[in-house]
């Protein structure tokens, strides 16, 4: 075969149409439709005592104000906990619109629908709310001392306290030759699509149908919800996610309010209705993430090895828990990271606190863990003298002991067994490209022209590709077209890419010919959704799977057309041909004419298939039983368990003595996602990763104060890295395939940005001699480090020293 796409670097076929204006996204769309804006709570936890709507009604051009008073049936009641956990003893959510009390800043209390949205801003703007403000409560530190409540019957603020353990922690801490006790934090962050929120809904009377465009990373899951909460018959409502200019995370909640309340709308006015998100919404009333106290103690003899780990964490999961208590478990479940941990035990206390609520954003959890696990490996190799890299050598899981089992499980219950994979052989790799052991020359170029220069590095595992499912379609057209649809979305990872290529691989035919469809529930109706590095595990098993169907049918067609074995046969190139005897075959397109039992000659290929049909059998039906009309197949893939992905990250900085600007001058990854579809949006993905690495290492944090205010909702006040913030990236690959899916696929999508904050906070550390114990850290707070004779001080131990 000819047809060799996969693992190739095949350019994405989207950018074309993404990078020169011609993308669909949500605000493309419904020109003509109704607006609506919100008034939103300036406070963060205060009881509604009036709605004043008169002034608005004079607006010219306002059509319909709704507060929680207008809701009906499951409307009015609480949106859905996403992910129930025994665990989470005292979940809470939060109504579509406020119903009583205001748990923080940026909840929606009116919606206001009219022409368009100038005019709907300025209805908001006439409408007056009434408060009772309430005692406010910030922080993880505030909410574990519990002197006011977030929610009046949770008096402690915890929503869950969740534990895992393996082994006596405390007989294996005491009888340790060496221990270490640290706190250590990581501030509030969130992430920053391109695109913000948005709906579109149309009602169509004639059929009592509803059709919805949502900016969403679950569509099938917001048709479920839409249909639930409006009480409508699921095969009336069509969810479609356009092209979406970013998720990372914010929009795998489902349902949101605002895919309620649009839909709700557009179904009483009987006119289309939508809402875009501005920047100041996606601040004060988007999810955020990322906030952990962790109280750390670890064991470990001469050598450096860990012989017990406790770990006691106080998770900040805002108001409200719509996504249960996952990005905690997930912190707990993958802290480990690549290393033998022989007695481990995690306690996290989820926290409420009078904040935006906390859902995953990129990495979901497993950055907090990585940043708790390899800090702790910094704080080992400093006590007993050792290089950095060969501490954690001297703990990595070896290839041999694969599938490792950690004796953890996951939040369904499943087991923390890691598949593949050869940490080692990283680590190998990652102090070769970033030259780990001639540091110390460039330690000393770098002090000669003032500049304090640092190395740090951090590895980590990933859990990847979770089920429960994905399904995929696959249909060859007699035109020669492939069509292939999956119900998961795409916010801009390259899948109308990966998947063509897969399809065009399995199936032999020219990848121009293929055509992929997403996050449409009208082409494919069961699906979860894209989160947690699962595209290409999981749709691309899938669509492999389907496409294999396809050919099998193909070829048994071509084998009754062409009187030949199929095991005889092979697709290249879109021709069915008999192996090694290329004169012999028939074009794919053909095929899938014939797999249609008809006999009408619309087009030349249904005019050369009417050639190969023969005289027909009377003895057998056309269509034989358990077959079916037409060259396609569905198919699903629904994994054991989860891929574990493994990675390992090395940072450079340089620090200025004048200003305290952090600048990271290196930055080096090697990644292992299992078998590689496309290298180039592979190392994409690590790219836009890391960029979010650095952010949340020296940028990214959502700054509160005590009022529960956010001081910088806005791009002139949340600093993010521009390009000239982000260095140049040097990328090498591994490569160990999954066993346990037919691909040998891993996660890619969320890797880069894992390590960031652990790796950049070495380096750091390791430039300036100060112990680095919160993350995002500024240039001021660096200045007030060093300065700081009460400030932990980190021995002088270099780069490459040996015990």
């Amino acid at each position: 075969m000819t047809t060799k796409l996969f693992g190739e670097p095949v350019r994405r076929r989207e950018d074309g149409r993404l990078i020169t204006g011609r993308g669909r996204y949500l605000d493309d769309i419904g020109h003509d439709a109704l607006a609506v804006a919100f008034v939103r709570s300036p406070h963060a936890h205060a009881r509604v005592t009036d709605i004043d709507v008169d002034a608005a009604l004079d607006v010219e051009g306002l059509v319909a104000v709704y507060t929680y008073e207008d809701l009906l049936g499951p409307m009015a009641e609480p949106l859905p906990v996403l992910i129930p956990h025994p665990q989470l003893t005292a979940p809470r959510t939060g109504y579509p619109l406020v119903r009583d009390v205001v748990h923080h800043m940026g909840e929606a209390v009116v919606m206001v629908v009219a022409t368009d949205r100038y005019v709907a801003e300025d209805a908001c703007d006439r409408i007056t709310v009434s408060y009772e403000q309430l005692p406010v409560v910030v922080g993880v530190d505030a909410a574990r001392e519990a002197r006011h409540a977030v929610h009046e019957d949770v008096p402690d603020n915890v929503a869950a306290r969740h534990h895992q353990e393996t082994g006596d922690v405390e007989a294996a801490l005491a009888a340790s030759a060496h221990t270490l006790a640290f706190t250590q934090y990581i501030e509030r962050s969130a992430c920053m699509p391109m695109e913000g929120k948005g709906v579109h809904a149309a009602w169509d009377p004639a059929d009592s149908s509803l059709r919805v465009y949502t900016s969403t990373q679950a569509s099938t899951s917001v048709r479920a919800a839409i249909a639930a909460k409006l009480q409508l018959s699921l095969e009336k409502v069509e969810v479609v996610a356009p092209d979406v200019g970013g998720g990372f995370g914010v929009k795998i909640v489902h349902p949101w309010p605002e895919e309620l309340l649009v839909p709700m709308a557009a179904i009483a006015l009987q006119r289309p209705v939508k809402w875009t998100e501005d920047r100041r919404e996606h601040f004060i009333s988007s999810a955020h993430e990322r906030q952990q106290r962790q109280e750390i103690r670890v064991g470990y003899d001469d050598d450096g090895r860990l012989t017990a780990l406790d770990v006691r964490i106080w998770h900040d999961n805002g108001a409200y828990t719509p996504y249960g208590i996952i990005v905690p478990i997930v912190t707990a479940t993958q802290l480990v990271g690549p290393y033998v941990v022989p007695t481990y035990r995690v306690r996290v206390d989820s926290v409420y606190t009078n904040t935006v609520i906390v859902t995953p954003y990129r990495g979901a959890g497993r950055p907090q863990g990585c940043y708790a696990m390899e800090r702790t490996m910094d704080r080992i190799a400093q006590e007993r003298g050792l290089d950095r890299a060969e501490v954690r050598a001297r703990n990595l899981i070896q290839p041999d002991q694969f599938p490792y089992d950690h004796h953890l499980t996951f939040q369904d219950g499943r087991p923390v067994i890691y598949d593949s994979g050869d940490y080692p052989g990283l680590l190998d790799k990652l102090t070769a490209l970033v030259g780990w052991s001639g540091v110390e020359e460039r330690r000393a170029e770098a002090t000669a022209r003032g500049k304090l220069l640092g190395i740090g590095m951090a590895m980590y595992v990933e859990g990847t590709g979770p089920g429960p499912y994905e399904g995929g379609h696959v249909q060859v057209l007699g035109s020669g077209k492939v069509l292939v649809s999956t119900g998961l979305t795409s916010q801009g990872q390259g899948h109308e890419t990966a998947f063509a290529q897969i399809v065009a691989h399995e199936l032999g035919v020219p990848i121009e010919d293929v055509e992929v469809t997403t996050g449409d529930t009208r082409r494919f109706g069961y699906a979860v959704g894209t989160f947690a590095s699962r595209a290409a595990v999981m749709s691309g098993n899938a669509i492999a799977l389907a496409a294999r169907g396809v050919k099998e049918k193909a070829l048994r067609i071509a084998g009754e057309a062409l009187e030949v074995d199929p095991s005889d046969l092979e697709i290249d190139e879109g021709l069915v041909q008999v192996k090694g005897t290329p004169g012999i075959s028939i074009p794919l397109r053909t095929v899938a004419v014939l797999s249609n039992p008809l006999r009408y000659a619309f087009d030349e290929a249904a005019k050369q298939a009417t050639q190969f049909a023969g005289p027909g059998d009377d003895s057998k039906p056309p269509v034989a039983a358990g077959d079916a009309p037409g060259l396609e197949h569905v198919d699903y893939y629904s994994p054991v368990r989860s891929t574990f992905a493994s990675g390992a990250h090395a940072a450079v900085v340089e620090i200025d003595t004048l200003t305290w600007e952090i600048d990271v001058v290196q930055y080096a990854v090697v990644h292992d996602c299992g078998t590689i579809v496309n290298p180039m949006i592979v190392e994409g993905q690590v790219h836009g990763g890391v960029a979010q690495g650095v952010g949340g290492a020296l940028y990214e944090r959502m700054a509160y104060d005590a009022d529960g205010q956010l001081q910088n909702a806005s791009f002139m006040d949340f600093l993010m890295p521009y390009a000239s913030e982000v260095p140049d990236i040097d990328i090498d690959h591994q490569q160990t395939p999954s066993p346990l899916n037919p691909l040998g696929l891993k996660g890619a999508g969320e890797a880069g940005v894992i390590p960031g904050t652990a790796a950049i906070a070495s380096a750091i550390e390791d430039a300036t001699g100060r112990r680095i114990a919160a993350m995002p850290i500024s240039p001021t707070e660096l200045y007030d480090l060093v300065r700081d004779d009460a400030a932990g001080r980190v021995a002088p131990r270099r780069t490459g020293a040996m015990a």
